[in-house]
């Protein structure tokens, strides 16, 4: 527990405030969730578009979209509160359901997308930010793996919920409806419950003892030891995700499954994604960071090449778990290393620069799925990836320091 003036730091001291945004949290990662497993279906049967052109040009937007806003939130909090950033991300997704519902064209749904691209990247990463000013050092592991939990509980959920609306009622725009409850929803919260953070950032600063970085940018992306392995893992983990988000229902669909079944298989990788990170952003206050990184980057590049093997839907379901499974324990670290070797002024630009990398993956993801799918298939896709990954766990393991905070290098 740190006081300073009227600001009290700690997650017990500031429950109430805390659990709101974890629900704010499972509301925004809910927005992104009704895509997930209907958009390719919406695509062809709505507009008569090739699968594969379609997830790409939908991802890529969402996904430069998403990037642009991490980043863009992590300079804005220098001269803008973090609840008013908070607030303009939630205002940038009410239109979101509005276009899908109504599109006319697939330029519509490419709109919706940049839309919704930036409020994931500025609610999110606007909420991660509160969430560490909030708790303090020692339970940042935990807080980042329940506000991650909550987002990508959500996530599985609403993917779950847009298949079956879709199957149930045989009209696919009426998955997107809940997203307008959502959206309100997370306006409200945010504009009457929420309270801003900046005392809490004051009293850090006065503590903190660590060091400046020399530049933010260069430092996060690359030269910094421990920083720029996660920017690194964390673009890789994306890229797993942007081709699973954008391959996987095709390649279910092609396997003859219905839609209440991609939505369910779709839904189980980020579900237990979520839940995970409960227990493994836990660890991350009692164990090594650098090893449960390099251990989940291992974990969840073996499982995504083995989807290339997987010829069953036992199998499928328990290879989708498996990438959960990984990617639970990197995810929660990501956030908490950035924050242990950051200055709390420097906090949120370095956030947003290490989100924008991590996010910047789907692009990335997307782009393999489109055209190397054409090339070479989807399941060789499948098992570059799961190389890639499994590559950049190993090169974290061989760069990172064990120890929590260091200096730049």
């Amino acid at each position: 527990m740190t006081q300073h003036g009227s600001s009290i730091i700690g997650l017990k001291q500031n429950a109430g405030q805390f659990w709101l945004l974890m629900l704010i949290t499972g509301f925004v990662g809910a927005m992104v969730g009704l895509e997930r497993a209907v958009i390719p279906k919406f695509a062809e049967t709505i507009f008569h578009l090739n699968r594969n052109t379609a997830v790409l040009s939908f991802i890529v937007a969402f996904g430069l979209a998403k990037s642009v806003a991490n980043m863009l939130m992590g300079q804005l909090s220098v001269r803008f509160s973090r609840k008013q950033l908070l607030l303009a991300g939630w205002l940038l997704a009410l239109p979101v359901p509005w276009l899908l519902f109504y599109a006319s064209s697939w330029w519509w749904v490419i709109a919706a997308n940049l839309l919704l691209g930036f409020n994931q990247g500025i609610a999110w990463t606007s909420s991660v930010v509160m969430t560490l000013d909030l708790v303090g050092e020692k339970q940042r592991g935990f807080a980042m793996g329940v506000n991650e939990f909550s987002g990508y509980v959500a996530v599985g959920l609403a993917s779950f919920l847009a298949g079956y609306i879709a199957s149930a009622t045989g009209q696919i725009t009426y998955a997107f409806l809940p997203g307008i409850a959502f959206s309100v929803t997370g306006v409200i919260f945010v504009l009457f419950f929420l309270r801003d953070t900046h005392v809490h950032v004051q009293a850090a600063t006065v503590q903190s003892k660590i060091p400046l970085l020399p530049n933010v940018w260069r430092d996060t992306t690359w030269r910094h030891i421990n920083l720029g392995p996660v920017s690194l893992n964390g673009f890789f983990t994306k890229v797993n995700d942007g081709i699973l988000w954008g391959l996987l229902p095709v390649v279910l669909a092609s396997k003859g499954y219905s839609l209440v079944q991609i939505g369910f298989l779709a839904g189980v990788y980020p579900a237990v994604w979520g839940i995970g990170q409960l227990f493994t952003g836990k660890l991350g206050d009692t164990l090594s960071k650098k090893h449960l990184l390099s251990i989940g980057m291992l974990v969840q590049g073996t499982a995504v090449a083995a989807l290339f093997f997987a010829d069953s839907y036992t199998a499928m379901l328990l290879t989708l778990a498996a990438v959960g499974a990984g990617t639970a324990m990197v995810y929660p670290i990501f956030n908490a290393v950035v924050a242990d070797n950051t200055h709390p002024s420097q906090r949120s630009q370095s956030l947003g620069i290490f989100r924008f990398w991590r996010d910047f993956g789907y692009v990335g993801g997307a782009v393999a799925a489109g055209l190397f799918s054409d090339m070479f298939g989807v399941s060789a896709v499948l098992l570059g990836a799961g190389l890639l990954t499994i590559s950049a766990g190993i090169f974290s393991q061989i760069r990172m320091e064990v120890s929590q905070t260091v200096t730049a290098s």
